[in-house]
C-alpha cells in the first residue's frame, strides 16, 4: 500500500518507486493538511508520510522535471498488474491509502488531486477488490505458459486482504494483527472517519463495506527487541513467562511500547518506550510479561477510540506472529474483555491473498467463499474476570 510508481506517457517508469516506509515527505504532510481542510472528512485519514499524496508533493518540490513527466501514478501492486495485463487499474481499498480517494463515494476526489497538481487523468481506473480487473496480456500469458483468459482480481490492501483470510466480511467482524506493528481492524457498513484519534478509515475489498483500523507502530517487534537485548529466543522467553506466579505477574514492571513513536491514538512520532517499576528482584520473565501486557494495553487504546467513534466489537480473531502464543492470546482476551479467536494458518497472508484472488463475482459470492474461514478457528480464548487494576493500567 501507499507507495508511488511514476509512469510517463509511454508507460515507462520515471524513477525508483517511493515505498510506504519512506518518511522524507513530513513537510509535505503539513503542507497538504493546511491546503486541504476537507482532507480528514473526504479521505478519512490524517496526512502521514507513509501515504502517497505527500510523496507526490515531495517529487513536485524536489524533482520538478520528474513531476512534469508523470502521466500516471500507480501503487506498487497495481504496477505489477499493469505489466501483467497492460491495464492501469487500482482497487478501492488500496486507493483509499493514497489520500486522493473520496472514501465515502468510492471515487477519486478532484479537489484533493488538484491540491497536488494532479487530475483524474493521472489516476488508474477503479474497481472493487472482488471484481475481475482484467485478464492476462496475451504475450505475457504465452511467455508464462498460461491461458490468456486467466483473470486478475481487483485485489486489495494488505490488511483488507488479511480480513478476507479470517472471514471478516460483515459489519462488526474484527481481527488483531500482531506483527512488527499492531493493527485492530473492524468492518463497518458505513464510512466512519475518526482521524482526530489517528484512526484509519478505508474501503474494504467488498462493495458497500468499509473498515476502520487502529495502528500501533511496535507490537510483536517489542518482544523481538527484548529477546535480542536479553540474549534469548521468543519461544524460551514465553515458556519462562508462562511459569510466573500470579503474584510475580502482579508485581511486574510496566512497559510502554513506543519504540517507534506511536500512531493510534496519540499520533506522536516522538513518543518513547520505557520500563517503569523495576527493582533488584525483577526477573527477565517479569520484564517479558510487561512487554506482552504493554502491547496488549496499546491494542486496548485502539479499541477504546474505535468504540468512541461508534463502532462495536464483540469478538476478535488474532493473526500475525503473536498469534503463535496462546498465553498472549489469553492475555489480550482478558485485557480487551472479549473473546479472541486464533486460527490455523493465521500467520499466512498468502492464504488470505489466495482467497481474495478467488473473490471475483461480487459480494454475495465473496461472502459465501470467505465465511468458510470460520472452520479454521483453532481456539477461542474467552475473557477472564476483570482485574481490579485494569482501569489503572489502561490509564497508564
Amino acid at each position: 500500500m501507499h507507495g508511488a510508481v511514476l509512469l510517463d506517457e509511454r508507460g515507462e517508469v520515471i524513477r525508483p518507486a517511493i515505498l510506504w516506509n519512506d518518511t522524507r515527505c513530513a513537510d509535505e504532510c503539513r503542507e497538504l493538511e493546511e491546503a486541504a481542510p476537507e482532507l480528514h472528512q473526504v479521505a478519512g485519514n490524517l496526512a502521514m508520510p507513509g501515504f502517497t499524496a505527500p510523496k507526490l508533493l515531495w517529487v513536485r518540490r524536489h524533482e520538478p522535471a520528474n513531476f512534469q513527466r508523470t502521466a500516471t501514478v500507480m501503487l506498487p501492486k497495481d504496477y505489477l498488474r499493469y505489466r501483467m495485463t497492460g491495464r492501469k487499474i487500482s482497487d478501492m481499498s488500496d486507493a483509499a491509502g493514497t489520500l486522493w480517494l473520496d472514501v465515502a463515494k468510492r471515487d477519486w476526489s478532484d479537489a484533493l488531486l488538484d491540491k497536488c497538481g494532479l487530475s483524474r487523468s493521472h489516476m488508474p481506473t477503479l474497481v472493487e477488490g472482488c471484481e475481475v480487473s482484467a485478464t492476462l496480456d496475451p504475450q505475457v500469458a504465452e511467455r508464462w505458459g498460461l491461458n490468456a483468459s486467466v483473470v486478475v482480481a481487483g485485489g486489495g490492501g494488505d490488511n483488507a486482504v488479511s480480513a478476507i483470510g479470517v472471514g471478516a466480511v460483515s459489519p462488526g467482524d474484527a481481527f488483531i494483527s500482531l506483527g512488527t506493528s499492531g493493527v485492530l481492524f473492524v468492518v463497518t457498513d458505513t464510512y466512519r472517519p475518526a482521524p482526530q484519534s489517528a484512526v484509519h478509515a478505508f474501503c474494504h475489498v467488498l462493495p458497500n463495506l468499509w473498515h476502520q483500523m487502529s495502528v500501533m507502530l511496535s507490537a510483536a517487534s517489542c518482544l523481538q527487541w527484548f529477546c535480542r537485548l536479553t540474549s534469548t529466543t521468543e519461544v524460551a522467553l514465553l515458556e519462562e513467562i508462562a511459569q510466573l506466579s500470579e503474584e510475580e505477574k502482579a508485581s511486574a514492571p510496566f512497559f510502554l511500547p513506543y519504540l517507534s513513536g506511536e500512531r493510534t491514538p496519540h499520533n506522536d512520532p516522538d513518543a518513547r518506550g520505557m520500563f517503569w517499576g523495576m527493582t533488584h528482584s525483577s526477573l527477565r520473565a517479569q520484564l517479558g510479561y510487561a512487554v506482552l501486557e504493554g502491547v496488549s494495553f496499546g491494542i486496548n487504546d485502539g479499541l477504546q477510540v474505535l468504540k468512541e467513534s461508534g463502532t462495536r466489537i464483540e469478538q476478535c480473531s488474532l493473526v500475525g506472529g503473536g498469534a503463535r502464543s496462546p498465553f498472549w492470546a489469553q492475555l489480550l482476551a482478558d485485557i480487551l474483555a472479549m473473546p479472541v479467536v486464533t486460527h490455523k494458518g493465521g500467520r499466512n497472508r498468502r492464504r488470505a491473498g489466495g482467497r481474495a484472488a478467488g473473490l471475483p463475482g461480487g459480494r454475495e459470492t465473496a461472502g459465501r467463499g470467505v465465511r468458510k474461514a470460520g472452520s479454521l478457528a483453532d481456539l477461542a480464548h474467552n475473557a477472564g474476570p476483570p482485574s481490579g487494576t485494569d482501569a489503572a493500567l489502561c490509564a497508564v
